[in-house]
Parts: C-alpha cells; sequence; structure tokens
C-alpha cells in the first residue's frame, strides 16, 4: 500500500529529533503567547530554527510495572485462561469508558474482526464505511469477503459525512462501520438514527479515540459495539492489543467466544460443551494486560493535558491565513487527539506545495505528516475485486458500479490532498511547546516567499 513517507508509526519512534532553540526576532507574530516574533530566516534556508528541544519519547513505561511483569514471568501463565490480568484489565477498562463489559484481543484489528463477525457480516455483504481512516477499517472488510462501502467525508471534521449514508444502502448493506478518526468522535444521533430506520448494525472504530466523550458517554459505547486499538503509538499502549466493547451480554459472550477458538462463554457455557462455534485464536496475553494496567494510571490525565493544548493550538492556530484546525462534529463533546489535525490551503501561502510546508516546519523543529493518502486509488482494492472470491460473491455490474464509485468521493479527495497532523506525544508537553508549534507556522507563512 502506498502511504505517506512519514507514517504515523515511523513518525512516533522520529519525534525525539525534533531540532532547534530560541524563537524570533523581527515581526510580530498573529497568534502565541510568547510575544516573539518570528525570525526572518526559515531554517530550510540557512536560518535558525524555532526549536531544538526534544519532543517526548513514547510510550512512557511505568517502573511500577516491573514487579507485577516479573511476577507473571515466573509464574509460567502467560496465557489469558491461566492468569487473571487480562480479566483485570477488561473489568477496569469497560469502568473506564462507562460500558457494561470489555473484552480483549491481541490488536485493534482482532477487535474489529469479532465485532463484524458477531455482527453476522458475511461474505456478498457490504459495510458503509468512512474512507478517511487507517487501511484496517477497509482490510476487515475485505477479510470477510464484504464490499467497505464509503460515504464521503466531511472535509471540516474529518468524518464520515452522515449525509451521504443513506444513498450508499442497498438490500445487501449489513452495518454501519463508523471511525472516530484520530479520536475525533462521528456524528452519533445522526448515525443511529439512520441504521435504525435501516435496521442496521452499527460497530464503532473507536481504535483512536479512548476516553473522546459524544454528548455525555464515552465513544465505544454508543453502537451496538465499539472497538479499540492498543497498539504501541496509542494513547493506551501495549505493543500491541485490543478491546470489543458492548452493553448487551449476549453479544459479548459471542464475541468471547469467538476470540477463544469457539468455546462457549457465559450463558452458552452451560448449554455447548466443546467448539460449537466458528472462532479463532484472537486473545489478549497476560504481559499485555500488566503493561495497560499500569499505562491506564496515566491516562486520564494525560487526556486532560492532551485536550487543553489541542483546545490551546485550536485558538491561535484559526488565526493564520490559510490553517483551518478540525471541527468536532455535532454533539460531540471531546476528542482523544491521538492526532491533531487541520488543513493547509496552499492559496492562502501563495500556493506553496504541501510538501514544502511540511518540509519546512520539520526543519523548524517540527515534526508533521501528511497522513493518509487515497487510499482506495491504490491499486490493492482492484486486486482483491478480481479475486475469484469477489466474482463469485458479487456480479460484474456491481464490481463496476463499485469501482466507478471510487472515483467519487470529491471531499475525501480533497482532504488527503490538504490536511496536516501533528501527533499525540506532541501534546503532552507545556504551554510553551505549543509556542514554539504556534510560531513555528506563523513563521513558515510569513517567509513562504522564501520556498517559492
Amino acid at each position: 500500500m502506498k502511504r505517506s513517507k512519514l507514517t504515523r508509526r515511523k513518525f512516533i519512534r522520529k519525534t525525539s529529533a525534533g531540532a532547534a532553540g530560541a524563537v524570533l526576532a523581527t515581526q510580530m507574530p498573529v497568534s502565541g503567547s510568547s510575544g516573539k516574533g518570528a525570525a526572518s530566516n526559515l531554517a530550510i534556508s540557512g536560518g535558525k530554527p524555532v526549536r531544538t528541544k526534544d519532543w517526548l519519547e513514547w510510550p512512557v513505561w511505568n517502573v511500577n510495572a516491573e514487579k507485577p511483569m516479573l511476577e507473571v514471568l515466573r509464574s509460567g501463565n502467560w496465557f489469558r485462561m491461566r492468569g487473571h490480568k487480562v480479566d483485570e484489565f477488561e473489568k477496569a477498562y469497560a469502568s473506564l469508558i462507562g460500558a457494561k463489559r470489555a473484552l480483549a484481543t491481541a490488536s485493534g484489528t482482532t477487535a474489529l474482526e469479532t465485532a463484524l463477525h458477531v455482527m453476522d457480516v458475511d461474505a456478498g455483504d457490504e459495510v458503509i464505511v468512512s474512507p478517511y481512516t487507517f487501511i484496517a477499517t477497509y482490510n476487515v472488510v475485505f477479510n470477510q469477503k464484504a464490499l467497505p462501502v464509503f460515504a464521503d467525508t466531511d472535509q471540516d471534521t474529518f468524518l464520515i459525512d452522515p449525509s451521504k449514508i443513506e444513498e450508499k444502502i442497498s438490500d445487501r448493506t449489513k452495518a454501519i462501520l463508523p471511525v472516530h478518526i484520530f479520536g475525533l468522535p462521528a456524528d452519533m444521533n445522526r448515525i443511529m438514527a439512520i441504521a435504525r430506520q435501516h435496521n442496521l448494525y452499527v460497530i464503532e472504530d473507536a481504535c483512536q479515540a479512548w476516553l473522546a466523550e459524544y454528548g455525555d458517554k464515552k465513544v465505544g459505547t454508543i453502537g451496538d459495539l465499539g472497538c479499540f486499538s492498543f497498539q504501541n503509538s496509542k494513547n493506551l499502549p501495549s505493543g500491541e492489543g485490543g478491546a470489543v466493547t458492548g452493553n448487551d451480554d449476549e453479544l459479548m459472550d459471542r464475541c468471547h467466544s469467538y476470540h477463544n477458538c469457539g468455546r462457549p462463554f457465559g450463558k452458552n457455557a452451560s448449554e455447548f460443551a466443546g467448539y460449537p462455534f466458528l472462532g479463532g485464536n484472537k486473545r489478549m496475553m497476560e504481559f499485555q494486560g500488566v503493561i495497560l494496567l499500569s499505562q491506564m494510571e496515566r491516562v486520564k490525565k494525560d487526556f486532560e493535558t492532551r485536550l487543553a493544548n489541542a483546545l490551546y493550538l485550536d485558538s491561535r492556530l484559526k488565526n493564520i491565513p490559510g490553517i483551518i484546525p478540525y471541527k468536532l462534529a455535532d454533539g460531540a463533546t471531546k476528542s482523544a487527539y491521538h492526532i491533531y489535525p487541520f488543513r493547509y490551503k496552499k492559496e492562502h501561502f501563495d500556493d506553496l506545495p504541501r510538501a514544502k510546508f511540511l518540509a519546512a516546519l520539520k526543519a523548524e523543529g517540527i515534526p508533521c505528516s501528511s497522513g493518509y493518502e487515497a487510499q482506495y486509488n491504490d491499486g490493492f482494492m482492484d486486486k482483491v475485486l478480481n479475486s475469484r472470491g469477489y466474482k463469485r460473491l458479487f456480479s460484474a455490474q456491481r464490481l463496476k458500479r463499485y469501482r466507478d464509485e471510487l472515483h467519487e468521493l470529491p471531499e475525501n479527495d480533497q482532504l488527503t490532498r490538504e490536511a496536516v497532523w501533528f501527533f499525540q506525544n506532541m501534546l503532552l508537553a507545556g504551554r510553551k511547546d505549543m509556542d514554539d508549534i504556534i510560531n513555528a507556522v506563523q513563521k513558515v507563512y510569513e517567509n513562504r516567499k522564501q520556498l517559492l
């Protein structure tokens, strides 16, 4: 799959390589609280960079986890069915987000696979999906031998546009899979209303949205099931790992059975023996449970720090011409800010290409990325659609229409050309560090002609 040169995971490893020190001399910035102007020469042109101080490396190890980690290691109970750390984490995480139950899985991807299976998404079905997301959201639908049908993005929110969903519903549509990308909550009131009207399931891809809030609820607790990731770069990390959350005991029992090789669980355990259900091994290990329990000690405080810093960036960056921060969707109250996104309008920078804008920011000591490309144009989907299985499951007419619809996502296409990302570890810094970000963007704007 073709991706931007600086991927999300590579970015996390590189953020400690930031560069440079004191800001600024001559012109008054439109934003930031430092009261310093922007230096006349950009760092990429040989000038002094805004920042030399490193950014926080991620993840951050908790030394208090070392003792319980050693205890698990020495016990030999590394497998969740012989230990209790994963069980502890499931109860703690369900309580944290206000769900009745949580099921720990091997990854966010396996959480999504589990949810799709339990929602009876099968070969030949269709699932309506947000196109602006990590590739795993597409892949899990393809892995069910179903079609991920894209409803276009709302550029303002970076999220699926609810007004574009109903036109995508067909007699094969089984579920809606909204993505709370970057931790930004999708417009769940409208999505749930559409789903209920058409008798569809809703699976929340909350893999980047721990503690994000929609109304008075945490995301991942609003749809039929929610899915989370704890991959190494995530705000709540364990290297790999995921969770399915839900409030329906029957659904969650079925999730548990599926993730544990089809063994009956809960009410089913008294009725069946052996391996009566289709399943696979999607289990989390005890070591991951220990890490997550330790990381949860900081997750609320980190959430509030990111929130305060993101709101501060909102208030300052919006004053710089051509910089348009994300907008929260209707009904959304708090984002988790796994990524802080904005749109870069090059016409306000004398048509300076986004790639040059990003390079100039990086030279000022501000790591950044262009993020997701229009991944549906990368060619891998065509390979899937040309497979024997898909030709058997879908008519030639449907597959042609599906290919044509991939070229009918103008809002998402535009967003992939304009998006700029800052990452969550940057938002754990102090207010002066946020001023470095603001002043660097302002400096590039004021000195953009040096790059033309």
